[in-house]
């Protein structure tokens, strides 16, 4: 007799695309009158299949979540756990990408070449940032079985060099199973003036931030109306939903309406907010009796250092971040009633992980009202922007809170993202609800999970079989274990099915197994972007998780055999899943001319009128290189303004445009530095050759670089850059003719998107490859990794 599982038994299929339709009921004859029509049915979902709504948070770690014990209010979550199960020991990658590749094939991060995030890609199999069409993703798999698929928010794996208007389009979210996508390509983007994509195609914010517009909000608006709508044509059939917002990663900006819903709740500084946190923490039972507090690394300031203003600018950071999560969550929120709404509610899986990985640290010491250039190794001077403590979240900030709070933020646990070695990175809150099948509300579950069991999870309660080729590529076995089985109350303390998993991040390295846990926190700090550690100075550590669920303790000296038995197997597994060669390198890999891109060893490029929301990603280099701007435009009789090439955003980025019939070429270093060339003649009606010429002066990354203007060959004007940026400036677009989005100078923001007036023939770059080129010598490239002062 067969043996009854809980979930219908899996169907006989693991070859995607089906076989074509071959008619079997249809007979031919010589007219209608005499035939017999079959005509091919529409593809049916499993019997009793259940919606699947997927909610990813971004940068929010264990101890931020009031469901958690943390401090910032999440009552959608709180209330979505008192009906679901709370899961304690659950995984990520210990960053963004990797963790959302992970997720979505059900494999590991290496094994799926999403080692690190796509803008520091490198040549390796496990580091290209290119899913392999081996490696199908979850909407592949359901789509293929009847299901609906939409994708709301973050898309972090495009390849960085694949998001330009060419394309190639084969490993965008509608060519991986998505049906339908809204949301942005990247790490990040404005909450305000976001880089929005309707599947392929770049849109606009439909309102300002004035009229109430914010980017998570605009996401739960449309993934409701997709739902609403899937659910109004083909009631029957199932839909995947995937909602990932870009909340709570930076920049920390929550809508105008919700700025203060926090006031005073951060002031007792980060190390009081780690002993609150933990003894809620143990009250609710989401960490096990007995768990200790890890104590403060040396290398993160005390709260009591910083003198009272400082703490006022770190706590309104805090605050900021937290109105911004506490929206998120109640976007979320506005999602689940629509499920009620549509009668769905009891027949939808809802799987809610609270972050793709720990608190970001990414913010530095002091905190930042622009992350975009601590993230490229320039962080900005505390007292001069103490000043602006009322800007903090507000259009043109891009603010980051600093590093405590990133480690609070991670209570009960040691270091923060990036780390993988240790729980402060990987482990994150998560919350199934399924009314229909999950009967033991409220429940809390300890079983060592990771991100790549999700899919399989999927899958088992769906009745599918895994995939064993899918688009005649041959699919790599998924490396997840479904954590179905968690779903039964009987099972509420079953043994782990998962009993090995690897960590890998920056070369922080973990191994776990059989409740044991070897971890090497490499040197270079999360919150320092540049240079690299010898690893030769690494130290392992080693866990007993069965009695110390914090890694408070380590057992190193003590058990020495079984570190050296982990240390073996991480190599081992290391080996096995493309982990090698370990690279710790951030900002020196972020440079887009390491990567194979339409640009790629042009000397020449030339763009006309019309070319737009090209991301810098994708667009040619123009910082850290020497090169000729040209620009021949036709100037109407009385003059013409506006934009005739820029790059980025008021973040950070440069401008070349006409006003009050002068150029103007601004740079904009970060908001930090803005520096200015104005001619000193008028621009000419009539055919005109306007150009700069940009002169890279230091070979090392983020020197200074002179910039000259010209009309019609004669200097009209000059200006001195100090520096530039190392890596790039923002996640906005290179635009000619205009400047989408957020304005590069404040100059013209209330003329956005300043279209240019006259007509533009071609804007053409002309490359120093020879010098841009050159092998470095062995002292240029020791000061690639000195930091500016």
């Amino acid at each position: 007799m067969a043996k009854k599982t809980r979930f219908p038994r899996r169907v006989d299929r693991n070859v995607y695309p089906r076989p074509e339709y071959r008619f079997p009921k249809t007979r031919i004859g010589l007219t209608y009158k005499d035939s017999r029509a079959d005509f091919p049915p529409l593809q049916g979902a499993p019997e009793k299949a259940p919606n699947i709504l997927l909610v990813l948070l971004d940068d929010v770690g264990y101890g931020w979540s009031s469901a958690f014990g943390g401090l910032v209010e999440m009552p959608v979550a709180e209330r979505l756990a008192r009906g679901g199960l709370k899961y304690c020991q659950f995984h990520t990658t210990a960053l963004c990408s990797p963790t959302r590749a992970a997720l979505l094939t059900g494999r590991n991060h290496h094994s799926v070449s999403s080692g690190n995030i796509g803008e520091v890609a490198t040549g390796f199999p496990g580091y290209t940032g290119i899913i392999p069409k081996s490696c199908c993703t979850i909407a592949e798999v359901l789509r293929e079985n009847g299901y609906a698929t939409g994708w709301f928010g973050k898309n972090h794996n495009v390849p960085d060099n694949q998001t330009s208007p060419a394309g190639p389009f084969d490993n965008w979210p509608t060519q991986r199973g998505f049906d339908y996508f809204y949301g942005f390509i990247g790490g990040e983007t404005d909450q305000f003036y976001p880089s929005l994509y309707r599947g392929t195609t770049p849109v606009e914010a439909s309102r300002t931030p004035e009229e109430g517009y914010q980017l998570t909000r605009d996401l739960a608006d449309d993934c409701i109306q997709w739902m609403t709508q899937q659910k109004s044509i083909a009631p029957g059939r199932p839909f995947f939903t995937y909602f990932s917002p870009g909340a709570a990663h930076a920049p920390h900006q929550p809508p105008l309406d919700w700025r203060g819903r926090h006031k005073g709740k951060f002031d007792m500084g980060w190390d009081e907010y780690r002993r609150q946190v933990w003894q809620r923490q143990l009250d609710l039972g989401v960490i096990p009796p007995g768990t200790q507090l890890t104590e403060r690394p040396a290398e993160i300031p005390a709260w009591d250092e910083a003198t009272p203003e400082q703490q006022r600018f770190y706590v309104r950071l805090m605050e900021n971040y937290a109105d911004f999560l506490s929206h998120a969550d109640h976007e979320v929120g506005r999602v689940l009633e629509t499920l009620h709404d549509l009668g769905e509610e009891d027949n939808t899986l809802v799987m809610y992980i609270i972050g793709d990985n720990g608190s970001s640290a990414e913010g530095s010491l002091t905190g930042t009202l622009n992350e975009m250039a601590v993230l490229g190794g320039d962080v900005p001077n505390l007292e001069d922007i103490l000043p602006r403590i009322e800007e903090i979240g507000l259009p043109g900030t891009s603010p980051h809170y600093p590093v405590g709070w990133a480690w609070a933020g991670d209570t009960p646990f040691q270091w923060t993202k990036q780390v993988a070695s240790h729980f402060g990175g990987t482990r994150n809150p998560m919350i199934v609800s399924w009314p229909r099948e999950v009967e033991d509300k409220g429940g809390v579950r300890f079983q060592f999970h990771h991100v790549i069991d999700i899919l399989p999870t999927v899958l088992e309660v769906i009745g599918i079989s895994e995939p064993t080729v899918l688009g005649g590529v041959p699919q790599k076995p998924i490396e997840g274990t479904s954590l179905a089985y968690t779903f039964d109350a009987k099972h509420a303390d079953a043994p782990g099915h998962r009993t090995t998993q690897y960590f890998e991040m920056f070369a922080n390295r973990a191994l776990y197994h059989d409740g044991w846990m070897a971890s090497c926190r490499h040197g270079r700090l999360p919150w320092v972007n540049m240079g690299s550690a010898d690893f030769n100075d690494d130290r392992w550590e080693l866990y007993d998780l069965r009695e110390d669920f914090s890694q408070a303790k380590d057992l190193a000296a003590k058990h020495p055999e079984k570190l050296r038995e982990l240390q073996d197997l991480f190599m081992v597994e290391a080996a096995k899943y493309n982990v090698l060669p370990l690279d710790d390198r951030f900002v020196e890999r972020a440079d887009v001319s390491l990567r194979p891109s339409w640009f790629y060893g042009r000397q020449r490029v030339t763009f006309y009128e019309g070319m737009t929301y090209l991301p810098e990603g994708s667009a040619p280099k123009t910082h850290n290189v020497s090169y000729t701007l040209t620009a021949v435009v036709d100037i109407p009789e009385g003059g013409a303004e506006g934009v005739i090439i820029c790059l980025g955003g008021d973040v950070g980025g440069w401008t070349l445009y006409v006003k009050d019939q002068r150029l103007v070429y601004h740079y904009n270093f970060f908001d930090m530095v803005r520096s200015e060339a104005v001619s000193s003649e008028e621009v000419p009606s009539g055919r005109v050759e306007l150009s700069v010429v940009f002169t890279n002066e230091s070979t090392t990354l983020g020197g200074p670089a002179n910039v000259q203007l010209f009309i019609n060959g004669r200097g009209v004007g000059e200006v001195h850059l100090g520096r530039q940026t190392r890596a790039r400036f923002s996640t906005e677009c290179m635009d000619v003719g205009m400047d989408n989005r957020a304005p590069v100078s404040p100059k013209y923001r209330d003329r956005m998107p300043f279209k240019f007036t006259g007509r533009i023939e071609h804007v053409t770059f002309e490359f120093d490859l020879e010098n841009a080129n050159r092998e470095l010598t062995p002292a240029e490239r020791l000061e690639q990794h000195v930091r500016l002062d």
